[in-house]
């Protein structure tokens, strides 16, 4: 399974690319978000999404692990295809995705091309308590790895220990609350008594 592609961009198009990796030129998917991200870099890092079928074998492309397991949610929900994913994460951000679920926005939701009442109604449905727990998201925008950089290692330290997503952002929450500038060492140990 391929996580992510790094590489050098060959072709850059706001629905596709070309990124060569070691003399191979993988064509990869991409939707106008990952295209503004990438839109000034000669070389990039890609996070990829494998799509297989009997039929057919496609690589989406992100420019962020939160675009990607956005998406990876939204074709969670039944009728809605890798091809309207992309079309939504076209549309809004991956933030902008998350509110309106969270806010129950439906006319928001409504407003991407081939995403009707029914479909919407559907999405904030399946998903609303999957945004809440934190899902389609790497971590929970109050705690970003750009301002903490100890929280990702925190945070993969105490899935790897067995303890769920969830309840980990929640812990470490707790902690960078009472302690912003805690190391990484600090986070651990006081997760760990929450946890």
């Amino acid at each position: 399974m391929i996580d992510y592609i790094k590489g050098k961009i060959i072709e850059l198009t706001p629905t596709d690319m070309v990124l060569e990796c070691c003399g191979i030129g993988y064509k990869i998917l991409i939707s106008l978000q990952t295209y503004e991200n990438l839109n000034r870099k000669e070389e990039s890092t890609v996070y990829i999404h494998h799509y297989l079928r009997e039929d057919e074998e496609l690589y989406y492309g992100f420019a962020t692990k939160n675009e990607r397991e956005m998406f990876r949610l939204l074709i969670g929900v039944s009728g809605v295809g890798a091809a309207t994913a992309r079309m939504m994460l076209s549309s809004l951000t991956t933030d902008e995705i998350r509110n309106a679920i969270l806010s129950e926005d439906i006319n928001r939701i409504k407003s991407i091309k081939g995403i009707g009442l029914k479909s919407a109604q559907r999405l904030i449905l399946e998903l609303k308590d999957k945004v809440v727990k934190g899902e389609g998201s790497e971590s929970p925008a109050l705690f970003s790895a750009s301002s903490n950089p100890a929280v990702e290692e925190a945070t993969t330290a105490l899935v790897l220990l067995g303890f769920t997503k969830p309840n980990v952002n929640k812990a470490i929450t707790a902690v960078l609350k009472d302690s912003p500038s805690a190391s990484l060492e600090e986070i651990i140990k006081l997760a760990l008594k929450r946890l």
